[in-house]
């Protein structure tokens, strides 16, 4: 048999063709025969009426599942791969059962195929795909074009946008430039634009566009052909394709980019997780874990690492899991980079815990800033100034509204790089009920000042407290905590006086030491003397200058114990007092480290030495007789 003779009677044609055609285009194929079978039905006279078919489910998604393979850490072990939208058949009107009609075998095979395509999509994929569309959807919306344009007007345009970073954005990617950039914002980006050798670590907190802002600069750097090769990583795999999918649906769908770069979807190359485009770069998502050996586009080696969202606070309890994952990132994945070539390692996250990536991340990135390729750049959502970092975006009234919805230490962690532990030293806050007051032998009132005459939030907070001892039992009776003016402060003093209401003995005291000696006699004593004179009240405030320890140790040490036994009581009546709420947070927040304000905790720690000290000036000498002491000497003659 001649190969001639073999193609023509072996059918090669039908055989090639059934080989080389791909998925897409049969499921294609198979739509466009559905539309001329609806076609030729509607027109169908004379042959009796047709049963309508509504409802049956003909609005379909194409795609396709396939079976990831090697180690993959995501959940499944499957992926959807986004194919076309089609929306096919809505109208379709045809009785499968019926004979009149020359192709209805096949009409009952396609509905078969079809049927049974349908049935393979699961609830988390058909989610998965409507967050697709939605996502395109959006993306088309935000990027209409003017098609008139000219070649000349486009180059014109492409030329000038790419001297303005932030101009560039905007037009680009209008949908995620809905305010103003900030000032770290662009400093960010210049610093990651003009180093083509560079390790940067943004610990930016949440609610500052960390993975939109480095998806356009990525973007950009891609379709300049600056760089070639992208690997995108993650806590996992499913995570990684997640963070993927804003950069292939921009690239598949915004019709500015495509207008002006070219169409960028590059057939046989454009999956769900991995995708070369036509501007010649490529990108994978990659989970912690993976092997990414090998990753190559052509002869270009990966040039561009963003690590994003890496650690995850179950691992961050684990340090051996921390090691490990570091470990990873520092011995299989940089490495991959050439070292002969251009490379930038991008770190995006914020500070979790005491021992994450991040945080090692930092540590490497501030050694490498000694030979000028490293950078770190913390920032929080509020500055040193106390006030937002973005106020085009986050004005303080939605900063503060927001925060009020979680506690303090989510608040820290999430939004101030501040992974503070809820609980570590004073794990439990134990509420009481407060006796009478006439019980105390006497009470305490004691205030530890802060500088400044201000309310801003970078100022220290104020603290005054009502204190009381019984039966081994230190009461925090009532309290103000807060940030306020000197007034305000020695005004405190005055309501907690009246508070007591002559009900026992009160002793006032402030703490005074060297330092705040000179604030104590030329601000507060002054301020004192005048509320004094005009008031007509008895209010005298003493300087507490005893000379004090280390402030974390000396509140563990002194009040930790207390605490523990369930003698350090606050006071149940007053529990949802805003300042006594501030107060219980500053407990629980508590470390030896104070990484979260602890002038509550220390002004406790104040009063009960003050409370402990007059108790032990009050008790009366015991006096014990020569006589006594006599009978009780065994040495006697």
């Amino acid at each position: 048999m001649t190969v001639n003779n073999w193609i023509g009677k072996g059918n090669w044609e039908q055989l090639k063709a059934s080989i080389t055609i791909t998925r897409e285009e049969q499921l294609k194929n198979l739509y466009r025969q559905l539309a001329e079978l609806n076609n030729a039905i509607m027109g169908k006279t004379g042959r009796g009426t047709v049963p309508e078919r509504r409802g049956s489910g003909h609005h379909f998604q194409t795609v396709e599942r396939h079976q990831e393979t090697g180690n993959r850490s995501g959940a499944g072990g499957h992926h959807l791969r986004v194919l076309r939208p089609a929306q096919m058949g809505a109208d379709l009107r045809f009785h499968a059962g019926e004979g009149d009609h020359p192709a209805s075998g096949r009409v009952c095979q396609i509905k078969i195929i079809l049927t049974w395509q349908r049935k393979r999509l699961t609830t988390q994929d058909r989610l998965a795909l409507d967050s697709w569309n939605e996502l395109v959807a959006s993306v088309r919306e935000h990027s209409d074009i003017n098609p008139t344009d000219t070649e000349t007007e486009i180059r014109q345009r492409r030329e000038r946008l790419e001297k303005n970073d932030e101009e560039w954005f905007k037009y680009y990617f209008a949908m995620y430039c809905t305010c103003e950039s900030a000032a770290f914002h662009r400093k960010a980006t210049g610093r990651l634009m003009r180093n083509n050798r560079w390790y940067e670590v943004r610990a930016w907190s949440r609610e500052l566009a960390k993975s939109a802002r480095s998806m356009m600069e990525i973007s950009k750097l891609a379709l300049t052909k600056k760089i070639r090769n992208v690997l995108l990583i993650s806590n996992s795999a499913d995570n990684a394709e997640r963070l993927l999918l804003p950069f292939m649906a921009n690239f598949e769908e915004n019709q500015r980019i495509i207008q002006d770069y070219g169409q960028q979807k590059k057939p046989g190359a454009w999956e769900t997780g991995e995708f070369t485009c036509m501007c010649g770069c490529s990108f994978r998502a990659i989970g912690a874990g993976q092997s990414p050996r090998g990753t190559r586009n052509k002869n270009f080696r990966p040039d561009f690492i963003l690590v994003d969202d890496i650690d995850t606070d179950e691992e961050c309890r684990n340090p051996e899991r921390i090691k490990t994952k570091w470990k990873w990132l520092e011995e299989a994945l940089i490495p991959t980079m050439s070292v002969s070539g251009n490379y930038r390692i991008l770190f995006n996250g914020n500070i979790i815990a005491p021992d994450c990536c991040i945080k090692r991340a930092i540590e490497k990135a501030t050694e490498l800033k000694a030979k000028g390729i490293g950078h770190v750049d913390i920032i929080n959502i509020r500055g040193k100034d106390g006030l937002s970092v973005w106020s085009e975006k986050n004005s303080e009234e939605d900063i503060d509204l927001f925060l009020s919805l979680v506690s303090a230490a989510a608040a820290q962690k999430e939004f101030f790089n501040n992974p503070v532990v809820d609980g570590g030293v004073f794990a439990e806050i134990t509420y009481g009920k407060v006796p009478a007051l006439s019980r105390f032998k006497f009470l305490v009132i004691y205030g530890d000042p802060a500088p400044g005459e201000n309310k801003t939030k970078k100022s220290s907070t104020k603290t005054v407290c009502l204190l009381g001892k019984l039966a081994g039992r230190l009461y925090l009776i009532k309290t103000f905590l807060d940030r306020g003016l000197n007034a305000e402060f020695v005004e405190w003093y005055i309501k907690l006086l009246e508070f007591v209401g002559g009900k026992t003995t009160v002793y006032c005291y402030m703490e005074n030491n060297k330092l705040q000696d000179p604030f104590f006699q030329q601000v507060f004593q002054p301020i004192v003397r005048r509320i004094r004179r005009e008031r007509k009240i008895s209010l005298y405030i003493t300087g507490d200058e005893e000379k004090k320890t280390d402030k974390a140790t000396r509140i563990e040490a002194n009040l930790e114990p207390l605490n523990r036994e369930g003698n350090l009581v606050l006071n149940e009546a007053e529990k949802d007092n805003p300042h006594m709420k501030r107060m219980a947070e500053q407990f629980k927040l508590f470390n030896l480290q104070l990484t979260y304000p602890a002038d509550g905790p220390d002004c406790v720690e104040g009063g009960n030495r003050i409370i402990d000290r007059k108790a032990r000036q009050s008790e009366k000498p015991v006096i014990v007789t020569r006589k006594s002491t006599r009978s009780q000497n065994k040495y006697r003659v």
